[in-house]
């Protein structure tokens, strides 16, 4: 089965997805849709990898949690070597560990290896662990045999991937082995790909073992231009691996960050400014009359109210938060004696993506009333 010409990375994913399904290819859990898909045969297919040699030196072992690789998670545990099972959504932390009970047998080996086990058998891996994988094992929807992957197009194999080796756990030379059936092996455009994509050395099938050879170069990091406001908010952990980075000298612009330094505004000369500039919010106004904002007439759609702030607060405090959160707007009205502040965005949109990453700040102790200031207003 080949893809047809001047398709895109969907395309081939549903015309993965439909095959296995009108085939009976596919497997538990079904419809395969929208997942990394379980398939008839996937026990088969790992078998090949206790015998890959990358495998039998390999002290740590990172696999993915969805059903075609729980037989890989098997043989991990049933070798003694260190099982790593990424956290769903990466919403608590990027890795957990899978412990088995001492003495434990096949058959709780196996329990251990199912989706019911990780959660039953692990223990977090913290993001200052330094641990280092040896073999990197993901699912596909499809791979070709040059090494080029296609995930179920969350990404989240990809920015796996990228924060280990943000974290100094994988390097270019870890091997990477997807398991898959036959049918998902298919020519991929090469056009199709790009730098945050993560390619894979071994592809095991339940008939062959393919050596892919792939010289493109694996993601050397997270690339922050490719992560929204979004995932920052549901993906705590990169909020410190980012904070990391920028500490590090390291551009962690966000896809959706809305501050460039080609597009700042400037205040319209009537604002007062405050003496101290900081890059990212060139101008702030200050002092702004009781329900205006300063002198602009009723608050506009793209106008975020900020309020709860600390007595004890400095807008330095707050542009710091919001530029962590990849939340910076092109302007902010500090109120401090007030206790609030109006950010103010370039459109609805904007401020919208923005109030989303804003829900649950907190400066200090306390945590800020963060709503758009027209609502704000109404109330």
């Amino acid at each position: 089965m080949e893809p047809r010409a001047g398709v895109s990375k969907q395309d081939i994913r549903e015309q993965i997805w439909d095959y296995m399904e009108s085939q009976n290819i596919a497997d538990f859990p079904r419809p395969v849709h929208h997942r990394i898909p379980n398939f008839k045969g996937a026990a088969r297919a790992a078998e090949h990898l206790p015998r890959l040699p990358s495998f039998h030196t390999a002290r740590t072992v990172k696999v993915n949690p969805d059903a075609p690789q729980k037989n890989a998670r098997f043989f991990v545990l049933e070798s003694k070597k260190t099982l790593l099972v990424p956290t769903p959504r990466l919403r608590t932390g990027l890795f957990n560990k899978i412990t088995p009970p001492p003495g434990a047998t096949k058959d709780t080996l196996r329990k251990c290896a199912t989706s019911q086990g990780v959660r039953s058998y692990s223990t977090p891996v913290g993001l200052d662990s330094r641990v280092l994988v040896d073999l990197v094992v993901v699912g596909s929807v499809a791979v070709s045999e040059k090494g080029w992957r296609i995930g179920k197009g969350e990404g989240y194999a990809d920015l796996e991937y990228a924060m280990m080796v943000t974290m100094g756990a994988v390097s270019e030379e870890t091997p990477v082995v997807t398991i898959v059936h036959d049918c998902q092996v298919v020519d991929i455009p090469e056009a199709l790909l790009e730098g945050h994509d993560i390619t894979v050395d071994y592809v095991l099938t339940p008939t062959r073992v393919i050596a892919t050879g792939c010289q493109r170069p694996k993601p050397t990091g997270i690339t922050w231009s490719k992560i929204s406001c979004e995932m920052m908010e549901k993906i705590p952990i990169l909020r410190r691996l980012r904070e990391r980075e920028r500490q590090a000298g390291k551009d962690v612009t966000l896809q959706d960050e809305l501050w460039h330094p080609s597009s700042l505004q400037k205040v319209p000369p009537s604002t007062v400014t405050r003496p101290q500039h900081e890059p990212g919010l060139e101008d702030d106004s200050v002092g702004a009359a009781p329900g205006s904002l300063e002198g602009e007439g009723p608050p506009r759609a793209a106008d975020i109210y900020v309020g709860n702030l600390p007595r004890d607060a400095h807008v330095s405090d707050l542009k710091r938060a919001l530029r962590e959160l990849g939340a910076a707007p092109l302007r902010l009205t500090w109120q401090g004696p007030r206790r609030r502040a109006f950010l103010h965005y370039g459109d609805p949109a904007s401020a919208q993506r923005a109030l989303s990453c804003l829900q649950g700040l907190r400066l200090g102790t306390d945590t800020l009333r963060v709503a758009l200031a027209r609502q704000q207003r109404d109330k």
